[in-house]
């Protein structure tokens, strides 16, 4: 199954995906799936597999991803291979965006993985990045994260420590993974 990781700013995804991938480290039935975005590697953030708009369109043109998105004037893509895995009946983690879980669904069994916090969580940890003024957080914070209908929808509140939020993600994962083999 396709496990489609979502949440709000500050929700700490990939923060938690991280502390996953390295406890689950060596289990075959995992594939964490490293994101191809139209942003400098050196840009920070995620790691990921770094495109200029030219070569992503090229990989998109070449049918190399298996979902494709734009948001924020960036593009973001994870590769047609996970077919392969999905076939094995592997549970493939992945950061998505919203935008395209329909599609998702209607392609793959997919699972729906929000990771949130509490608001005043959110808004502690947006401001200490530093990026937003105070008016933008709040903005942001009020944007609701509505999902579309009749999704297979987990949630994963990380309102403690990364470790014991990265806890309740390895125990998701472990559940999606039951289910995807008793399908």
């Amino acid at each position: 199954m396709l496990l489609a990781v979502v949440g709000p700013s500050g929700a700490g995804k990939d923060t938690l995906i991280g502390l996953a991938r390295a406890r689950l480290a060596g289990d075959a039935r995992f594939r964490f799936v490293q994101r191809a975005i139209t942003r400098r590697a050196e840009a920070g953030g995620e790691a990921h597999r770094a495109f200029d708009d030219a070569a992503f369109a090229a990989e998109r043109e070449a049918g190399r991803f298996a979902l494709w998105w734009q948001v924020h004037g960036l593009s973001y893509g994870i590769p047609r291979d996970i077919e392969a895995d999905l076939a094995v009946r592997r549970v493939v983690v992945a950061n998505l965006s919203r935008g395209v879980l329909v599609e998702a669904a209607s392609r793959y069994r997919l699972r729906v993985l929000v990771v949130t916090a509490p608001l005043p969580v959110l808004a502690a940890r947006l401001a200490a990045r530093g990026r937003e003024s105070a008016q933008d957080i709040a903005a942001r914070l009020q944007r609701e994260m509505a999902l579309a209908p009749g999704l297979d929808v987990e949630t994963v509140m990380n309102d403690a420590t990364p470790e014991l939020g990265a806890a309740r993600v390895v125990a998701a994962l472990s559940r999606a993974a039951e289910d995807a083999l008793r399908s």
